[in-house]
């Protein structure tokens, strides 16, 4: 954990949050919403840092004790809320870890903070528990909700908080931190930052991931050598995919950013602007050998075969229909 000037982007979050602490006008409860992976738990930990910071400035200081507890997971007075349940925040949860804890005072600190992580967990019940305490929460507290779904939050709960929402990172900015920070290579820098669409922790993961890197492989070799393959290859190759621990719809997005090259590529005959570059042989094949109209179809088949998968529909079932819709195109 460092410092505010180390999250990339989320420059009104930043600012909001160090104003807050600078004119001494920090509420008692934050909701930060934003996609998994968006560096929601590392804002909180670097604000809950700052305000327990014995210097009392707007960037914790990393040398005093509070800051090298903080650092360490083990400041007394920022509490991480914690679930049994992988699914659910009990109103046992928030009675225990909140409620009867939150009457005494701090151990340490100037502050006692509270974080919940993934918020939208909460069960009603414990949603209704959680508004007791902010209705009428005691001078030192601070209480920040990490939610990725604002919606799921009852609205006497968004009432009583401020909530901060995370933007996408620029393209550049993601590149550049995973060029600069992580060596990754440039053309593989592209292609993490065209499917993390903003969200810098998704570019991490992609980046370190050698099982997205075989993804990756599979898929491309499949929409190359797709019109010369037989049914059964194709059940074949669907099984191979719902093998993968790897999360289906980051297969078809690899396929629409395929797709979207050969398009691109087509109408412009352009190579500089392409994800895939070092395929650019195979996306000139395909740029010749399919209309618009072919790559169109294939494209709103994707966007269908997501929305399928999303409402649950079989599987297999789902990648034969959108592979030989492919194939046809």
């Amino acid at each position: 954990m460092a410092k505010f000037t180390d999250v990339i982007g989320q420059e009104q979050i930043k600012e909001h949050l160090q104003n807050a602490i600078s004119m001494n006008k920090v509420s008692h409860a934050y909701i930060l919403n934003g996609e998994r992976g968006s560096g929601k738990e590392y804002i909180a930990k670097v604000f809950s840092a700052a305000l327990q910071c014995e210097k009392g400035e707007i960037e914790p200081c990393m040398e005093c004790h509070s800051c090298k507890q903080a650092l360490s997971g083990n400041q007394p007075d920022i509490i991480f809320v914690s679930h049994e349940k992988p699914n659910t925040i009990s109103v046992e949860d928030i009675r225990v870890q909140i409620n009867n804890d939150i009457v005494i005072k701090p151990y340490s600190s100037p502050r006692k903070i509270y974080i919940i992580n993934e918020g939208e967990k909460m069960t009603v019940q414990a949603q209704n528990a959680l508004l007791k305490t902010l209705e009428e929460p005691p001078e030192y507290a601070v209480i920040l909700i990490l939610t990725s779904n604002v919606d799921t939050l009852l609205p006497t709960i968004l009432s009583r908080c401020v909530v901060l929402n995370m933007k996408p990172v620029s393209d550049d900015k993601i590149k550049k931190f995973l060029m600069e920070e992580l060596e990754i290579p440039d053309y593989k820098a592209n292609i993490c930052v065209a499917f993390a669409r903003g969200n810098i922790g998704k570019a991490k993961m992609l980046a370190s991931s050698e099982e997205f890197d075989k993804v990756k492989e599979e898929a491309v070799t499949l929409v190359k050598y797709i019109n010369d393959m037989e049914i059964s290859e194709i059940v074949k190759a669907i099984k191979k995919i719902s093998d993968y621990k790897f999360d289906v719809t980051d297969y078809l997005d690899i396929l629409m950013v395929w797709y979207r090259d050969v398009l691109l590529f087509k109408a412009t005959k352009d190579a500089n602007s392409l994800i895939f570059k070092d395929e650019l042989q195979s996306i000139r094949k395909a740029a010749d050998r399919s209309t618009y109209e072919g790559i169109e179809t294939i494209v709103k088949a994707l966007a269908q075969a997501k929305r399928r998968l999303d409402a649950n529909v079989n599987f297999d079932l789902t990648m034969e229909l959108l592979l030989l819709t492919i194939q046809e195109n």
